[in-house]
């Protein structure tokens, strides 16, 4: 068995023999997840070490027969590849998972063995997503990956669980069904289900068919991601998930949105993201302001994290729709570091509720004194979410930003104010809960964080570091897929040019006489 299918399939059989055990053996239970995802984590980091970023052909790749579809020819696949596109994002989840895995210690105690269940499922679907290369794979892992959240929201979450559970649910079902609609075109209008090759065939359409098709994509991607206006169902998913659940919802979850605009949205319709370019860098600017302002509104600490990703993300969306090579490589690296700086702060967030019991920022001032440690990986968190040189945050965003001024100089304006209303609301938060006098009793005695909370984040800040100082060596991977991305780009450019002239050339020359017979 090849080595994606054993990667994507090990923590399905760890959710399996977890079901197998009696549920009061919640110790074994803890024990076997956390053993599935760290043996997962270990094989995905190997496959990544022995990745080939010069190359734009897909990697360690799988191919066999599925099914028929009734009544054509059409054969679907399980086919499975990585290239540079995916390749972070399968890291970063190999990573994630034994972490969160371990968080749970500190906030999951009821229904542990169901907890487990659904946590192992959403990682097989979330590989999955990131791995698949036929595009009806891609949708059954990727209703696979969302399923999970429901029920960790809906059980384990908060006390407003349902009204968030259902509000992702109806956004989610939405999305997918638009990107149903688009998948079931594309099949029937180019005959095939593989990836690779509509990449190529999805081009070849009649330009209205690929208008359509590429805003089906599109709306699905941009609810998932999500960018305004269809961000409300986040702050709400994520200030009711427990911990775990919102980082791997920040980590993950939100990455397979901006992963499915670059795979599908540009990937394989290049001349329609040329022609709505400047509605997208719009739309990706206009969210990094709006999500900022919303940011600064909560009271919340929680909700105000969960807010700061819509801006965030604002500049993930802004950075690829670019169009050029160094803003598609800053949105696939600020994925990345996205994932590592909001996750931190989601954890330690999740660390001081499970002393504290509340996230109003008000509650706290001056703990900083009691919980130094906390502070001081805090600290880290935020910087690195603003995007302070020497932290992975600031080379995604520098990066994004050159690409967006060489593309837009107008949105690149807008969305650059991000950067200094970031540093307004992290900075402005993090003075009030860590510094200034402890003037509330409860906060005199909160116990630090201890031994096994400090080995979930160092991992994460050694990465932060790497990638804010190395970070060549991530966006090395991307060399050979990104530029294939830019050369399709480039030749969808030069087609849309001539489309144009021809358009052009078909109007009447307006001479003497026309303007004459047009009087008349």
């Amino acid at each position: 068995m090849d080595s994606l299918t054993v990667l994507t399939f090990l923590p399905l059989i760890g959710a399996i023999l977890v079901m197998a055990m009696p549920a009061a053996q919640t110790k074994a239970i803890r024990l076997v997840a956390l053993a599935t995802t760290v043996v997962t984590g270990l094989l995905g980091l190997s496959i990544y070490m022995g990745f080939d970023g010069a190359s734009a052909a897909m990697q360690n790749t799988c191919d066999a027969a599925w099914f028929t579809l009734p009544g054509t020819a059409i054969d679907v696949h399980f086919r499975l590849g990585m290239d540079g596109i995916s390749v972070l994002m399968v890291a970063l989840t190999s990573i994630l998972m034994p972490i969160v895995i371990l968080s749970t210690y500190g906030h999951i105690h009821t229904r542990v063995k169901e907890f487990f269940v659904w946590m192992l499922i959403m990682e097989t679907g979330m590989l999955g997503v990131f791995l698949s290369m036929d595009i009806i794979l891609f949708y059954v892992f990727w209703e696979v990956s969302l399923v999970p959240l429901y029920f960790l929201v809906g059980i384990w979450g908060g006390d407003q669980r349902i009204y968030a559970t259902v509000k992702f649910f109806l956004y989610t079902v939405a999305g997918s069904l638009v990107m149903l609609v688009g998948i079931i075109a594309l099949i029937l209008a180019t005959q095939t289900t593989n990836m690779e090759s509509l990449m190529t065939l999805a081009g070849e359409l009649p330009v209205a068919d690929q208008g359509w098709m590429f805003f089906a994509f599109a709306l699905a991607f941009c609810i998932k991601v999500p960018v305004l206006p269809f961000h409300t169902w986040l702050a709400d998913a994520h200030t009711q998930a427990p911990t775990s659940g919102s980082v791997l919802l920040a980590g993950v979850l939100l990455k397979m949105g901006t992963y499915g605009l670059i795979r599908f949205a540009i990937g394989m319709f290049p001349m329609m993201a040329l022609q709505n370019q400047g509605l997208f860098m719009g739309i990706g600017a206009i969210g990094i302001v709006y999500g900022a302002f919303l940011a600064m509104a909560q009271t919340d600490i929680k909700r105000l994290i969960a807010c700061s990703s819509v801006s965030h993300l604002g500049f993930v969306v802004m950075g690829m729709f670019a169009l050029n090579e160094i803003g598609l490589r800053g949105s696939i690296l600020q994925m990345v570091n996205h994932g590592l700086s909001t996750g931190l702060l989601f954890l330690l967030v999740g660390m001081v509720y499970e002393r504290r019991h509340t996230r109003v920022i008000a509650e706290f001032g001056g703990i900083a004194a009691s919980m130094p440690i906390f502070a001081f990986f805090f600290i880290i968190s935020m910087l690195s979410s603003v995007g302070l040189p020497g932290l992975n945050g600031f080379v995604g965003e520098f990066m994004i930003l050159a690409g967006s001024f060489e593309a837009s100089p107008l949105w690149a304006s807008i969305g650059v104010t991000g950067v200094i209303f970031g540093a307004i609301y992290l900075l402005s938060a993090t003075r009030r809960m860590l510094f200034g006098p402890l003037t509330r009793d409860e906060n005199r005695n909160l116990t630090d964080i201890n031994v096994r909370e400090i080995g979930l984040m160092l991992p994460m800040v050694f990465l932060c570091f790497w990638m804010g100082v190395q970070p060549n060596v991530f966006l090395g991977d991307l060399d050979g897929s990104v530029d294939a991305l830019v050369g399709r780009i480039e030749e969808a450019n030069i087609k849309l040019k001539a489309l144009e002239g021809e358009a052009t050339a078909a109007l009447p020359v307006l001479t003497d006489e026309n303007l004459t017979e047009v009087s008349r």
